[in-house]
């Protein structure tokens, strides 16, 4: 499989809703940071997450509207740009730590 199919998975441990809103279709969905814990790559692809990022927080910013939305100790994912920032350690507006 290509590198750029790989997506990186973490656990969600932690949501901070921002003040920032946007209007989409007449519902307002919020700005949220999500802090995850790095766990591993999609399950498509069976290469071993790093030693150096197995474990690490890093923030991920998605917007937010539904109370599921904010639930603790579920799996997000990041998309392949992100996780290609990840393991370049280079931050986004998306994906920081």
């Amino acid at each position: 499989m290509k590198s750029a199919a790989r997506k990186l998975k973490g656990k969600v441990v932690a949501v901070q809703r921002t003040e920032q809103v946007e209007d989409r279709e007449g519902e307002t969905w919020t700005k949220c940071i999500f802090t995850l814990l790095l766990t591993r790559f999609s399950s498509t692809l069976h290469e071993p997450i790093p030693q150096n990022l197995k474990g690490k927080q890093v923030k991920l910013v998605r917007l937010c509207l539904y109370d599921w939305h904010y639930k603790l100790g579920v799996e997000k994912s990041l998309d392949v740009e992100e996780t290609e920032a990840v393991l370049a350690n280079k931050p986004t507006g998306t994906v920081f730590w």
